[in-house]
């Protein structure tokens, strides 16, 4: 039987715990856009481009295997362990703004994750399949089970989705620790001055509050459905 009450309730719950993340969501979102707006009007003294500094910290790290080449898009820029490339935009590819220094380089620090067998990217990269599949189905599956009166199906939407949380918290010390690698070695090779790492690292400070961000909006759904399932058993 279709239970009307548990559509409204979910809207509820929603209003009350999901909209506020979802506005820190696009509060940090636009914080980092405005940093690194800020930034890439800021050209480094050195004037090295986003490509030549994320090479840099590549040789820093012994690393060999991994190409730089360009994409489109603007903060699009990411590497990819399949086929050990760094991606980076338009914005960052050539440029030698301060901004693109330090995403460059924090795209590097991925790179440099994968070399050195970082252990937090392992668990991440173990979590991504079942996490893939539970961000796509785990909010729909437990709506219709609760609307249904499917416990089996609730408890299965709220376990996948729980698994594209952990995903998320798994990915926290993954991005941070790209964007300390970053700044570690932009400060020993001076890839930057001092004041200019400091843009660097407000712009990296930035990009990370949106992987926060992101993991507080999945949080606050999944509370949102452990609630509802609570109130289901009353």
């Amino acid at each position: 039987m279709w239970d009307y009450s548990y559509y409204y309730l979910s809207n509820y719950y929603y209003v009350i715990l999901v909209l506020p993340m979802i506005i820190f969501s696009i509060i940090a979102s636009a914080k980092v856009n405005s940093a690194f707006k800020k930034y890439s009007s800021i050209m480094s003294a050195r004037r090295l481009t986003g490509a030549q500094a994320a090479f840099e910290i590549l040789r820093y790290y012994g690393i060999t295997n991994v190409r730089i080449e360009r994409v489109s898009g603007k903060l699009t820029d990411h590497y990819d362990p399949k086929t050990n490339v760094i991606r980076l935009s338009d914005a960052v590819y050539n440029s030698t703004s301060v901004a693109a220094i330090g995403v460059a380089c924090h795209e590097a620090g991925h790179a440099a994750q994968y070399a050195q067998s970082y252990v937090p990217i392992k668990i991440r990269n173990a979590i991504f399949p079942a996490a893939s599949i539970g961000s796509r189905a785990g909010i729909p599956l437990a709506i219709l089970g609760l609307l249904f009166n499917l416990q089996i199906l609730a408890i299965a939407g709220v376990v996948f989705f729980s698994l594209a949380v952990l995903f998320q918290l798994a990915t926290l010390p993954v991005e941070f620790n790209a964007s300390r690698r970053a700044l570690k070695v932009i400060g020993e090779i001076d890839l930057l001055s001092e004041n200019e790492k400091k843009g660097a690292e407000k712009v990296l400070s930035a990009a990370a509050m949106t992987y926060v961000a992101a993991l507080a909006v999945s949080l606050a759904n999944l509370l949102r459905l452990i609630i509802m399932m609570g109130r289901r058993k009353r």
